[in-house]
């Protein structure tokens, strides 16, 4: 099982559950955490092969990696603790997560929170996949790693979201990095499923105005999802709105969920 954290709250009977994206861990939200204990019972994961789950790596998880094995860790954690229901919210690659979670067990998703979202592959990101294949068993995965955090996250304002990742990504392996980025094979297929199918979930993108990847594809998926999806952008604010962002994020987040 993935390694966890919980902040019970209680006068709560609601949970709140992170997801934080590749190469971090749930250190990630320690922004987070004061603001959403003081109203909800939370959850904090470790994926993978990141955080303290690193330490299972020898026993476990031996299995080629899916984003449907991946989102089922997360629902062995739910199980494991009894929880029925819970908000997710993600950031990055953590999005698809829970969008795959939401896909194979939507009774247990209330909502889904999705920061810096990844719904389509533009461009760049297409060139940046086909340059992390060719090399990634050439170079060592932190010099990788620090490229595309320079390619997302370019500007001064980005550095404090783009360090955190590069030290967090500090803590993997080269062996497990690699694993996770055999997923790219399969992400379009999945993003393109994901951009097509609405699902009755109430869903709230949190985009920063700089996050000039991925904004795009995320306010075309919103106008054909406007049943049951909402977009709120963040000036001034790139890829990691949780960290980039922290106080505008707690509060536009905690009022989405407080009208659920």
């Amino acid at each position: 099982m993935i390694n966890y954290t919980i902040y019970e709250n209680k006068n709560s009977s609601q949970w709140v559950t992170f997801v934080h994206g590749a190469g971090g861990s749930s250190s990630i939200w320690f922004k987070q955490i004061r603001d959403f204990k003081s109203h909800f019972n939370v959850l904090l994961l470790d994926l993978r092969g990141h955080g303290e789950s690193k330490t299972t790596l020898k026993t476990a998880f031996k299995q080629k990696y899916t984003f449907s094995s991946l989102a089922n860790d997360i629902l062995e954690v739910l199980n494991h603790l009894k929880i029925e229901k819970s908000h997710f919210i993600g950031i990055s690659l953590g999005t698809i997560l829970i969008r795959q979670l939401a896909e194979l067990h939507p009774t247990r998703v209330q909502s889904m929170i999705l920061g810096g979202a990844i719904l389509k592959m533009n461009f760049r990101s297409q060139v940046l996949m086909r340059l992390g294949n060719m090399f990634k068993y050439v170079l060592p995965y932190l010099v990788l790693y620090q490229f595309f955090a320079f390619v997302i996250m370019p500007k001064k304002s980005h550095k404090q979201s783009r360090l955190l990742f590069i030290n967090e990504a500090k803590k993997l392996y080269q062996k497990e990095f690699i694993k996770w980025f055999k997923l790219t094979a399969e992400i379009n297929p999945v993003l393109k499923w994901f951009r097509q199918m609405e699902l009755n979930i109430p869903t709230l993108y949190v985009m920063g105005d700089e996050d000039y990847m991925f904004l795009p594809s995320v306010r075309q998926v919103v106008e054909n999802h406007y049943k049951s999806s909402k977009l709120f952008v963040i000036e001034k604010c790139g890829h990691v709105v949780n960290v980039e962002q922290s106080a505008i994020f707690n509060k536009n987040v905690i009022s989405f969920l407080k009208t659920i």
